[in-house]
């Protein structure tokens, strides 16, 4: 059981090319945001569209993956763990993230 402990699974869209960050340290980053989808049908009968945005920080080889091969509107699966953290903006405001960060990533459709 503890495997299924804090473990996410999305496919989804990427909404924007990967933002690839390089460090000092020589680890590869990379950050990009997919979209999920969910359909149902109010009470009226029409057909709703739920869209939900994540955020996607993957490293080292997962990271390089990303840089090749996954732009943006690629249909991605993604596998992780959640975390939160949190910042302090320019004007001093404390900001919260939460992001999932990928282990896995398969890249599906064309």
């Amino acid at each position: 059981m503890s495997t299924l402990r804090n473990k996410v699974q999305l496919i989804g869209h990427v909404g924007n090319d990967p933002e690839i960050v390089n460090l000092e340290s020589g680890k590869k980053l990379a950050k990009f945001s997919i979209a999920t989808n969910e359909s149902y049908k109010n009470s009226k009968g029409e057909k709703i569209t739920d869209t939900q945005w994540h955020n996607i920080v993957a490293w080292g080889k997962t990271a390089e993956l990303i840089e090749n091969y996954v732009p943006k509107g690629k249909e991605v699966g993604i596998e992780g763990k959640l975390t939160s953290r949190s910042y302090e903006d320019k004007e001093g405001t404390k900001r919260y993230v939460t992001e999932v960060i990928c282990s896995e990533i398969l890249l599906m459709g064309k």
